[in-house]
C-alpha cells in the first residue's frame, strides 16, 4: 500500500511539472506575442511621428517637408541647397549570405554612421530599402566633401553575428536651384545615384542633365526593345564560314538584328549590353534559340544542311533549363545536334561556378558541336580546355585584324593554332577583311574562316539565295555534303 502511494504521489508530481512547464511554455509564447505587438505598436508610433522603425531616421513625407522649407529659405538667403542620394551597395549579399536580421544590423550600423558624419541638425531620411537622402546646406563643393566623409566612414568594417563586412555607397548630388526645382531634386539625385551604380558603386557623382537625358532615351528603348518580339521587330542575320582549303562554305553564324520602327537597324552592340542592365537578355536569348532553329529546320527541309551558329549568353549558361529547351528546339525542328554550333566566349566559358560547369558538361552529353568565342582575349589555361567538351576555337578579331603589321599577333595567332591542333580542337578565324590575313591564316593552318572578305551578315532569304545559284554575293560556293540527301557528311 505505502509503494502504491508513492507512485501515485510520483505521478501527481510528474503531472504538476508537466503542467507548470507547459504553463511556463505557454506564459513564453504569450509573452512573446505581447512584445512583438509592442514593438508593431512602436513602429507605428514612429511612422506616424514621421520616423523610420528600423533606424531612427525621418521618413519620406517629413523629409519632403523639410526639403520645402529649407528650399524656401535658400531662395530668401538667394543661397544654394545640396541634397545627397545615397544607396548602400551589396546589402543584397549581406541579406542572402547572413541573413535579413544580419542585414538589418548592418542598416542600422549605415544610417548610424550616416547620422554622426551629418550631425543631428541634418535633415536625413530613409527613403528605400538601402537608400538614404540627406540635406546639405551649400553649394557642390560642401556637399561633395560630405559625401567623401560618408563614403570613409561606412567603408570601416561593420561586424555581424558571423564575422564582419565591408560596405560601400553610391551617391548621387543634385543642387537647388541650379538642377531644377526642390519637387525634382530627390529625383535628379537619385539619378545620379544610379549612374554610378552602374559604373560598379562606391563612387559619387553629380547631377548631369545631358547623362540624365541619355538615360531616359535608354529606358525608352528598354521599353521599346521589350515589346520587340512581340512585335516581330527582329530578324537574324547569317554570316557564312569557309573551309580555310577549299574556300567552300559550310556553316553559318547567326547574328540579331533589331529592326527599330523609328531608328532602323540596331546593332546588337547597341542593344545587347541594354538588354543585360534591364534584365531582357534571357528572352532575347530564348527567341534566337528559337528562330535559328526554325530556320536551320526549313534549310533542311529544302536540302540545304547547314550547320548553324548562334552565340550563348553568360545568363544562359548560368540558367538550368537552357540546355533542357534547346534539346527541345532543335528536337521539335528535326535538327541533329552535332549541326548545331553554340559559340560561347572565352571568359563565360573559363567560369568556374557551378552552374556553368554543369551547362558545359550537358552541352556536351547532348552531343553539340561547341566553339570557345574571342579566344585570347581572356585567361584560359591548357588544363581548362583539355576540361571543355569543345570542338573549335575562334581566333579574336583583334588578331587577325594586326596579322599584316604585328609580328606579337603572328606568333599569338600561330601558337592559337598549333595548340588547338595538338588538343584536337579546330580553328575559326574571325573579321577575316583582306587577302593577306587569309593568306596568313590558311599557310598557318586555320580550318575556317569568317569575315567581309567572304560576305557580309545577310538575311536567311538572301543566303538560301546564294545557296540555290540564284544569287551570289561573293565568288564561292557551297560545299557539296551541305546538300546530300542522305546523312552529310562530317565538316572535318
Amino acid at each position: 500500500m505505502i509503494e502504491l502511494s508513492t507512485a501515485v504521489l510520483l505521478g501527481i508530481s510528474a503531472c504538476a511539472a508537466a503542467g507548470a512547464a507547459a504553463l511556463t511554455w505557454r506564459e513564453r509564447q504569450r509573452a512573446q506575442r505581447l512584445q512583438a505587438s509592442l514593438d508593431q505598436a512602436h513602429s507605428r508610433m514612429d511612422e506616424a511621428a514621421g520616423q523610420d522603425g528600423l533606424t531612427g531616421l525621418l521618413l519620406r513625407p517629413a523629409f519632403d517637408r523639410e526639403l520645402a522649407a529649407q528650399a524656401v529659405q535658400a531662395d530668401r538667403d538667394r543661397g544654394a541647397l545640396c541634397l545627397l542620394y545615397v544607396g548602400l551597395d551589396g546589402l543584397r549579399a549581406v541579406n542572402a549570405t547572413h541573413g535579413r536580421d544580419a542585414g538589418d544590423g548592418v542598416l542600422r550600423e549605415a544610417a548610424g554612421r550616416l547620422r554622426k558624419v551629418l550631425g543631428a541638425d541634418t535633415a536625413l531620411a530613409r527613403v528605400g530599402g538601402d537608400e538614404f537622402v540627406a540635406l546639405v546646406p551649400g553649394r557642390l563643393e560642401a556637399a561633395r566633401a560630405r559625401a567623401d566623409a560618408l563614403m570613409a566612414a561606412v567603408a570601416q568594417r561593420i561586424d555581424v553575428p558571423a564575422g564582419a563586412v565591408q560596405m560601400s555607397l553610391s551617391i548621387g548630388i543634385a543642387q537647388y536651384p541650379d538642377h531644377g526645382g526642390w519637387a525634382r531634386l530627390i529625383g535628379h539625385a537619385e539619378t545620379a545615384m544610379q549612374q554610378v551604380k552602374r559604373a560598379g558603386g562606391a563612387a559619387r557623382a553629380d547631377y548631369d542633365p545631358v547623362a540624365a537625358a541619355d538615360t531616359r532615351a535608354q529606358i525608352e528603348m528598354a521599353n521599346d526593345l521589350r515589346l520587340a518580339i512581340q512585335r516581330g521587330e527582329l530578324v537574324l542575320y547569317y554570316q557564312p564560314k569557309v573551309d580555310a582549303a577549299s574556300l567552300k562554305i559550310t556553316a553559318a553564324e547567326a547574328l540579331l538584328r533589331w529592326r527599330h520602327p523609328v531608328q532602323g537597324l540596331i546593332s546588337p552592340g547597341v542593344f545587347i549590353p541594354l538588354a543585360e542592365r534591364h534584365g531582357l537578355i534571357g528572352p532575347l536569348g530564348d527567341w534566337v534559340v528559337a528562330e535559328a532553329t526554325r530556320q536551320a529546320g526549313l534549310w533542311r527541309q529544302r536540302g540545304l544542311r547547314m550547320r548553324v551558329a548562334i552565340n550563348v549568353s553568360a545568363y544562359q549558361m548560368r540558367h538550368e533549363d537552357f540546355v533542357d529547351r534547346l534539346a527541345q528546339a532543335l528536337k521539335r525542328n528535326s535538327l541533329s545536334p552535332q549541326r548545331f554550333t553554340c559559340e560561347i566566349t572565352e571568359s563565360v566559358a573559363m567560369e568556374d561556378t557551378a552552374a556553368t560547369v554543369a551547362a558545359f558538361q550537358r552541352l556536351g552529353a547532348l552531343g553539340l558541336h561547341v566553339s570557345i568565342d574571342d579566344f585570347g582575349t581572356g585567361y584560359s589555361s591548357l588544363a581548362s580546355l583539355r576540361r571543355l567538351p569543345a570542338q573549335e576555337l575562334k581566333i579574336d578579331r583583334a588578331f587577325v585584324t594586326d596579322l599584316p603589321t604585328s609580328e606579337d599577333a603572328r606568333s599569338i595567332a600561330s601558337a592559337i593554332v598549333q595548340m588547338a591542333h595538338t588538343l584536337g580542337l579546330r580553328v575559326v578565324a574571325e573579321g577575316v577583311e583582306t587577302a593577306e590575313q587569309c593568306e596568313r591564316l590558311v599557310a598557318m593552318g586555320c580550318d575556317e574562316l569568317q569575315g567581309f572578305l567572304f560576305a557580309k551578315p545577310m538575311t536567311a532569304d538572301v543566303l538560301e539565295l546564294w545557296a540555290n545559284d540564284e544569287e551570289s554575293p561573293a565568288p564561292l560556293g557551297f560545299r557539296d555534303s551541305l546538300f546530300s540527301d542522305t546523312k552529310p557528311a562530317p565538316l572535318s
